[in-house]
């Protein structure tokens, strides 16, 4: 028989499979940083998919890598994405909870950082959306490389 041996785990193995390397030191995964008492970094909201310090169990003790931007073009996108996410995740708490003054200054604070950010990537490497190349002088959005045009970095599609 082919598994006769009952030190088989179905789950590692078939993730191993997967591409899950178990076997990686500690400083490829990231550790909970508190922005206060009860949200974690942005940059570690997106990455595990919650800003909320308490609610988040990894499924079966798995956790996830820490995703490292390989140059500027990449990190300010990543910045980004990890400030429409904490707005996001915020807002749909403030839904829910709307007398909570605490995290409403942060939702301000994310936001403003959000709207900075994205207008420092326009003016440095182009608009991210239709709406924000009304404030050019030309119509740029055809310039620009699509995201499956690979220009030497990792996609994101």
């Amino acid at each position: 028989m082919l598994f006769e041996n009952n030190d088989y785990n179905f789950d590692y193995d078939l993730l191993n499979l997967a591409g899950f390397n178990f076997n990686r030191p500690e400083k490829f995964y990231t550790t909970t940083t508190s922005t206060n008492g009860r949200l974690v970094t942005p940059e570690e909201g997106l990455q595990r998919g919650n800003m909320w310090k308490e609610e988040y169990v990894p499924y079966k003790g798995l956790t996830y890598e820490k995703v490292i931007p390989t140059n500027e073009k990449e990190m300010m996108l990543f910045k980004i994405m990890e400030m429409e996410f904490a707005v996001n995740d915020l807002n749909l708490y403030l839904d829910l909870h709307p007398e909570d003054s605490e995290i409403y200054e942060k939702f301000k604070e994310y936001t403003t950082t959000c709207i900075r950010l994205k207008d420092e990537y326009a003016k440095k490497y182009g608009p991210l959306t239709l709406s924000e190349t009304v404030e050019n002088t030309n119509y740029e959005w055809m310039k620009n490389p699509w995201p499956w045009e690979n220009n030497g970095g990792s996609m994101y599609v």
